[in-house]
């Protein structure tokens, strides 16, 4: 069985609607042979990414940057998983208040340092997530976990 990561800083309302699309997508009916492992950023380890065949990462955007949540977990997993981890697929979900660019760019640097790669298109949402932002939200979830069906 493969076995999806969802890590995730979940700190408002509407980071956790994002993130219950993401693992609903991820968990539908017809995406089988797929475990769904869900850890908060502070709590993620270097084995639960070396256990796992795919990642997706929920963060939001702050000042301009990731989360520091995210980066406290990047900063423990990259050297353990770095090697090890290259060419797996990874998809990322990112709010801010009015602007996700900063965050964007800090997380794909570290995963372009780490050889993951881009697996779906990134969700992105300024302002109050509407019907279509979570809906692209389960998408992701679901492209990522359906990707990693044997």
């Amino acid at each position: 069985m493969s076995k999806l990561l969802v890590v995730h800083h979940t700190p408002s309302p509407t980071l956790q609607a994002m993130f219950e699309a993401v693992v609903s997508g991820a968990t539908a009916p017809e995406i089988e042979g797929v475990e769904v492992v869900r850890r908060p950023a502070l709590t993620a380890s270097a084995v639960d990414v070396l256990e796992a065949d795919g990642y997706v990462l929920g963060t939001p955007a702050n000042l301009g940057y990731m989360s520091g949540a995210l980066k406290v977990f990047f900063d423990s997993v990259y050297y353990p998983c770095l090697d090890t981890t290259k060419g797996r697929p990874f998809g990322l979900y990112v709010h801010g208040n009015n602007d996700t660019t900063g965050a964007v760019r800090s997380v794909e640097s570290i995963v372009k340092g780490m050889g993951w790669t881009k697996s779906a298109k990134h969700v992105l949402v300024a302002g109050e997530p509407g019907k279509r932002d979570l809906q692209a939200c389960w998408e992701l979830g679901a492209t990522i976990a359906a990707g990693l069906m044997e």
